[in-house]
C-alpha cells in the first residue's frame, strides 16, 4: 500500500505542470478543428505560440507530449493555441486528404480565429512547427506580416530527399547488408516513378514491390505533397527562426537543414543543437521502449534532452514584446 500511495504520488508530481488548458472549438472553411488552449498558471500571457504538427494523426496534447512545451511556453509568458488534425479526436475532416499548402490555409485561420478573441493574447505570434510542419511554417510567415517568430524543430527542406535520407538511415541503424540495402533503395525508386507519373492506387498496388506498401490514403497524400521544398518559402521569411536539431535525428538530414537554413536566413536564424533524437527526446528514450514508457508516466519533463526546454523557454523570454519594433527584449517575469 505505501509503495502504491508513492507511485500514485510520483506519477501526479510528474504531471502537475504549471499551466492551465482549456478546450476550444475553431470552425474553418473545411469544418471545425477540436484545440486547447493553455494559459499560464500564475498570470496573464503576453503571446502566444501557435503549434503546427508533424505527420500522423496528431492529437492537440500530442496525448500529452506536449506538455512539457506547453508549461516552457507558459513560464516564459506565453499561451499556446494547439489543435487536433482533421479527423483526429473532435476535428472534422481528415488529414491525409491535405497538401502542405492546405495545411497552411489551416493554421492561417486559427490565427485570424484567434485574433478575434479577447481572451487570447495576439500581440506576438510565435509559430511553432515540428518536422513536416517545416514545409508549412515558412508559408504561413511569408505570406503574414504578423507573425513574430518562428521556432522550426526538425524541419527537412526536401520531400523526397528527406524520405531518402531516412530510409538510408534507418537501414545504417538496422545494420542491414548490401543486398538488403540495394533492394530497398530500388524500392523506393520505383515509388518515385510512379509518383512522377501521377499513378493512380490501383496502378501503384499491382507496380510495387515494397513488402508493406502504402494504403489507398495514405498514397494519396504522398501524391500531394511528394514535390514539396521548403526553400522558396524560406526565401521570403523576413522573422528571426529558432532552428533546433537533434544529433541523433535518423528522419531529417539536419546537416542539409542547418546549411540551407544558414544560407537563406543568415543572421536571422539561431541554430542550436541536441544531443536528440528526431523528436527532441533523448535518445535513449527512442531506442528503449519500455525506459521511454516508464519517464513518460513519472517523469514527463524527462523525455526530452537535455537544455531543450531551457532553449526553447529562453527563445521566447527575448521575443518582443508587443509593439516593440526595436527587436527588444521583454522584462523578465
Amino acid at each position: 500500500m505505501v509503495l502504491l500511495t508513492a507511485g500514485v504520488a510520483a506519477v501526479l508530481a510528474g504531471h502537475d505542470f504549471r499551466i492551465t488548458e482549456r478546450r476550444v472549438t475553431i470552425p474553418t472553411a473545411a469544418g471545425s478543428l477540436d484545440a486547447v488552449l493553455v494559459l499560464p498558471e500564475d498570470g496573464p500571457a503576453h503571446g502566444l505560440v501557435v503549434m503546427v504538427h508533424g505527420d500522423g494523426p496528431v492529437e492537440a496534447t500530442h496525448d500529452g507530449l506536449y506538455r512539457p512545451w506547453f508549461e516552457a511556453a507558459a513560464d516564459a509568458g506565453f499561451a499556446t493555441l494547439s489543435w487536433s488534425k482533421p479527423g483526429v479526436g473532435a476535428s472534422t475532416g481528415d488529414w491525409l486528404r491535405q497538401s502542405m499548402a492546405d495545411r497552411a490555409v489551416e493554421a492561417s485561420t486559427v490565427i485570424d480565429w484567434a485574433r478575434t478573441r479577447p481572451d487570447v493574447p495576439t500581440g506576438t505570434v510565435i509559430l511553432w512547427g515540428a518536422s513536416q510542419a517545416g514545409w508549412v511554417v515558412p508559408r504561413i510567415a511569408a505570406e503574414r506580416a504578423d507573425i513574430t517568430a518562428i521556432v522550426a524543430v526538425s524541419p527537412a527542406v526536401n520531400w523526397l530527399r528527406q524520405g531518402r535520407f531516412h530510409l538510408l538511415a534507418e537501414l545504417d541503424h538496422a545494420g542491414a547488408g548490401a543486398r538488403e540495402r540495394e533492394r530497398a533503395v530500388a524500392v523506393s525508386d520505383q515509388t518515385r516513378r510512379l509518383l512522377e507519373q501521377r499513378c493512380d492506387f490501383a496502378t501503384y498496388r499491382n507496380t510495387t514491390d515494397d513488402d508493406q506498401p502504402m494504403d489507398e490514403a495514405r498514397w494519396g497524400f504522398v501524391q500531394r505533397n511528394h514535390t514539396a521544398d521548403a526553400t522558396a518559402d524560406l526565401r521570403a521569411v523576413r522573422v528571426p527562426v529558432l532552428l533546433m536539431l537533434g544529433d541523433h535525428d535518423r528522419n531529417v538530414d539536419t546537416v542539409e537543414t542547418e546549411n540551407t537554413y544558414r544560407q537563406i536566413l543568415g543572421e536571422r536564424v539561431t541554430v542550436r543543437r541536441f544531443d536528440a533524437a528526431h523528436s527532441m527526446a533523448a535518445p535513449a528514450m527512442e531506442e528503449h521502449t519500455l525506459l521511454g514508457l516508464a519517464t513518460g508516466v513519472f517523469r514527463p519533463r524527462s523525455l526530452l534532452a537535455d537544455t531543450v526546454l531551457d532553449t526553447y523557454r529562453g527563445y521566447l523570454d527575448a521575443a518582443p514584446a508587443p509593439g516593440d519594433g526595436t527587436g527588444s527584449p521583454r522584462p523578465p517575469r
